[in-house]
């Protein structure tokens, strides 16, 4: 028996690959589904099956194309409605992956589909189970995404059900593997930890403690955060299928010269400049975003962006496949092409290019205490709140592209997040909506917590200590 967690960090996203016996099961496989095929080859292994926990939001999944290139079953759980061939497996049905056995249990409060996967070992032994977005490690999944269809009262208290009649009934011992991991926004608080057990999370995991089912509905729907404008363009994706993530790449892979781009440029389509930020800053092409490959990247691009309108790329030479790839996991289907010899050719070409300042925490300080400058701390609002810097405005940056028109285009802003990955992004879409008193903050949170600035804190935690 193989059970394996892949993990992918940028997107706080787990995968499973299970084998036995030469039969092979992926559960909530990427969309670039390459490696979970040349991994059951180097095993001489075949895929059986594609389980998918729910309708995924937060990205794309490769249940489609991968059932296309080797002839697996997708299956769903109950309730389930697709435009593509699946099996929609009732509670409790069993199927075989080798010598394993796989039951479903359906588990609805995310989503109504919502299924989990209770793992059986070649002894008949409950292992482990596959919670999707329903259990996660120190939380449980949102159940505010099908406005207009369910309410979030309504689907809290499905998930209510599932928690005590589905999981914690389980064995303490079976390992929870969920779909997400710290960072993820399908959840309020998720753990640091991929994996746990059901006997640690009902003994740490706030929302399986005991209470009331109007308690824990309480409980669950308060303080979520609006969910990126993304995840219902991804769910309706991953529900009525996408275009093959080979022909997406094939026109990605598109090399445009100079000219190329600009023309692109003209007609509207948004650059996404993918260098790390250190390298961006000292120079980049006039209202390009810079979204680095060092971070979140997707995740922060189709946050702020329209998956639907056209992309280009620069990159840094041999970058370029892998930032198309990691765009088209969260639905970028639009990407025309890349600036073929990178920025350089854009300089070389004798074209017009920017740059944003970058201060360190002496230069700062000194301006944050003897100048009218504004601060703009651009870290998400429980960040914000537990402490800043009195003086500071608050913008978090899945908020900047409908608020930054309230902000003053003559000002000049000092922009920091928490260690200055975010603050790049949002200086780079103030310089290319006009604002050219930009500078970003070195070491964001991190550096200026130290300095002798005055500071607001939570006073709840400060008593708390």
């Amino acid at each position: 028996m193989i059970v394996q967690q892949l993990y992918t960090n940028c997107l706080a996203q787990a995968a499973y690959y299970i084998e036995s016996d030469g039969e092979v099961a992926i559960i909530d496989p990427l969309r670039d589904y390459d490696a979970y095929i040349e991994l059951a080859n180097s095993h001489n292994a075949n895929i059986k099956y594609i389980f998918e926990t729910h309708f995924h939001a937060d990205f794309v999944s490769g249940h489609v194309d991968l059932a296309q290139k080797t002839g697996a079953t997708i299956v769903y759980g109950p309730t389930t409605q697709t435009s593509f061939p699946v099996h929609v497996a009732q509670d409790g049905e069993e199927l075989k992956i080798g010598k394993l056995t796989m039951r479903i249990l359906h588990t609805p409060g995310h989503t109504p589909e919502s299924s989990s996967y209770l793992l059986f070992d070649e002894n008949g032994k409950e292992y482990c189970v596959f919670t999707g977005d329903t259990l996660f490690v120190g939380d449980v999944g949102r159940p505010d995404l099908l406005d207009g269809v369910m309410t979030k009262e309504e689907l809290a208290g499905m998930m209510y059900d599932s928690l005590h009649n589905k999981l914690m009934p389980l064995p303490d011992s079976v390992i929870v593997y969920p779909a997400h991991g710290a960072g993820s926004a399908c959840g309020k608080n998720i753990g640091k930890e991929t994996f746990s057990t059901i006997g640690e999370q009902k003994a740490k995991n706030y929302a399986l403690q005991p209470m009331s089912k109007e308690k824990f509905i309480a409980t669950v729907t308060e303080g979520i955060a609006p969910a990126p404008a993304y995840f219902f363009k991804d769910a309706k994706l991953n529900k009525q299928g996408y275009a093959p993530i080979d022909d997406v790449i094939t026109q990605g892979m598109t090399a445009l010269s100079v000219a190329d781009f600009e023309a692109r440029m003209k007609e509207g389509a948004t650059i996404i400049d993918t260098r790390i930020p250190d390298v961006f800053e000292h120079g980049f092409i006039p209202k390009a975003l810079n979204f680095g490959l060092n971070g979140q990247y997707a995740i922060w691009a189709a946050t702020l962006l329209d998956i639907s309108k056209p992309i280009i790329i620069v990159a840094d030479a041999g970058k370029e496949k892998e930032s198309i790839e990691r765009l088209t996991r969260v639905g970028f289907d639009a990407i025309q092409g890349y600036l073929n010899g990178g920025f350089d050719a854009w300089k070389n070409a004798d074209k017009r290019w920017d740059m944003i300042i970058s201060v360190d925490e002496e230069e700062f300080e000194l301006d944050a205490k003897h100048t009218d400058i504004k601060i703009l701390d651009v870290r998400k609002p429980g960040e914000f709140n537990d402490a800043h810097l009195t003086k500071a405005i608050h913008l978090s940056l899945d908020k900047i592209t409908t608020e930054a028109d309230n902000l003053n285009k003559d000002e000049e802003y000092l922009v920091h997040c928490a260690g200055g990955y975010r603050s790049m992004i949002a200086a780079s879409y103030l310089k290319a909506k006009g604002f050219q008193r930009v500078k970003n903050v070195l070491g964001g949170w991190s550096k200026i917590q130290t300095m002798k600035l005055p500071i607001s804190r939570d006073q709840r935690k400060v008593e708390a200590n």
